[in-house]
């Protein structure tokens, strides 16, 4: 199949290379994208950064993904110190998300490579990794042939099959097999992960479940404080609703929801925290349109305000360990929905809505041990979190029960670095 790919590839160019060439050559993106993808610059990057034992390449596809790798490339700098851990992201937005995490211990976040096989294989000799580790998925024909050739073994962690890519697999077997068996172990999250790599023809003795590595990544790193109530001057007799991680549309259920709440329980505090913080000044003009008093983190405390809008970076993971109950955004509306973990590793009692497709399992598992509520309706928002804050017992009750839910699944880290010592022994 590989032959076949190949030829595909060299047709689709020699059919339109003049429309590849003038896309490259108008916008900037790809100018800058594209030599570095060649593998132009490469030898230099690496020459600066010397050349560790082991040296371990990790590849992501995006931002999710990125998020899932770093507490796992904490925990290799951890266990091999004087390694050479260099790491690479397929997407744009992956490779800034990487940048920006404070506590990311690899030595060069270098390119990845476009998929054309003597561009593939230079990386690899270049590179001249140990041991490559991809995050998930992002399966490439080229690439993978190209560490067998080079005789580099490769694992597969966190790995994990939707529907919808078992189905596109399934599909596609003579294609996808190869590229499967050309790791050396599949680590997947679950059992029904490994029982669908089964199903595609993938040898049980290459697969092992060693659980996500999302229950491990919610651990705060070294850089991540969780805060106090005497950070935000919040007194101690308010009870704290904490929304984070919102998008529009979000804000304005959450707003509706506490202005009912706040007619029973007048001590209650709602925090918003915009997922994307240049939101925040649309954010703060619709709290006050509603008639809340509102603060600005980035202008101070809370004081007496009715709401605070978190338009600072780095503060959400902490601040939920001040929250008395938690509200997921990017659920009611179509996002995906976001990390559930960050409020329950905290003992945080979590809602969130319909849509949490990029935590389907996550989310499942949470309900299934009452320690998050599913809701589609802001009715339902305003009847759950009611529930919680007419009877405190169950509120602690339910919390508890989120805290434990997480630490009873992490550790996931530890297996997956008994198992690479196992590949590189």
């Amino acid at each position: 199949m590989i032959f076949f790919y190949n030829l595909l590839q060299i047709l689709g160019f020699c059919l339109l290379w003049p429309l590849v060439l003038l896309v490259v050559a108008c916008k900037a993106k790809y100018r800058l994208r594209i030599p570095k993808r060649l593998g132009l610059g490469l030898g230099s990057l690496l020459a600066d950064i010397g050349r560790g034992k082991p040296r371990i390449w990790i590849h992501a596809l995006s931002v999710g993904e990125v998020a899932s790798a770093a507490s796992f490339v904490r925990s290799l700098r951890q266990h091999y110190p004087h390694a050479s851990l260099l790491f690479s992201a397929a997407t744009s937005s992956g490779r800034r998300y990487a940048q920006n995490i404070s506590d990311f211990p690899v030595d060069a976040i270098i390119p990845f490579p476009l998929d054309l096989y003597p561009v593939t294989l230079r990386f690899i000799r270049t590179v001249r990794p140990d041991l490559f580790v991809l995050i998930e998925t992002d399966f490439w024909p080229n690439f993978l042939h190209g560490l067998r050739r080079e005789k580099v073994p490769a694992l597969l962690v966190n790995g994990r099959i939707s529907q919808k890519s078992y189905t596109r697999y399934s599909a596609f077997q003579p294609f996808f097999l190869p590229m499967f068996n050309s790791f050396q172990v599949l680590a997947m999250q679950r059992r029904q992960d490994m029982e669908k790599m089964i199903e595609l023809g993938v040898d049980p003795a290459r697969l092992m479940v060693l659980g996500n590595l999302k229950y491990d990544a919610v651990l705060p790193s070294a850089a991540v404080r969780p805060c106090t109530r005497a950070d935000f001057a919040i007194g101690p007799d308010r009870v704290v609703f904490l929304a984070g991680s919102t998008h529009d549309g979000e804000e304005e259920i959450v707003c509706a929801v506490f202005q009912k709440l706040l007619r029973r329980f007048p001590l209650l505090f709602l925090v918003i925290a915009p997922r994307n913080v240049e939101r925040s000044d649309s954010v703060v003009k619709l709290v006050r349109q509603m008639g809340l008093s509102v603060a600005r983190r980035s202008k101070g405390v809370a004081g007496e305000d009715q709401v605070m809008v978190l338009d600072t970076m780095g503060e959400l993971a902490g601040l939920y360990a001040v929250a008395d109950l938690a509200f997921v955004g990017g659920s009611m509306v179509d996002q995906g929905g976001h990390n559930p973990l960050e409020p329950a590793v905290f003992g945080v009692p979590v809602f969130f809505g319909m849509h949490m497709e990029d935590f389907a399992d996550v989310a499942e598992e949470m309900m299934a041990e009452q320690c998050a509520r599913q809701v589609q309706t802001a009715d339902q928002l305003l009847e759950g979190i009611s529930g919680l804050l007419l009877d405190e017992k169950l509120r602690k009750k339910t919390g508890n029960a989120a805290r434990v839910f997480v630490s009873s699944r992490q550790g996931v880290n530890l297996r997956h670095m008994e198992l690479i010592e196992r590949v590189l022994s």
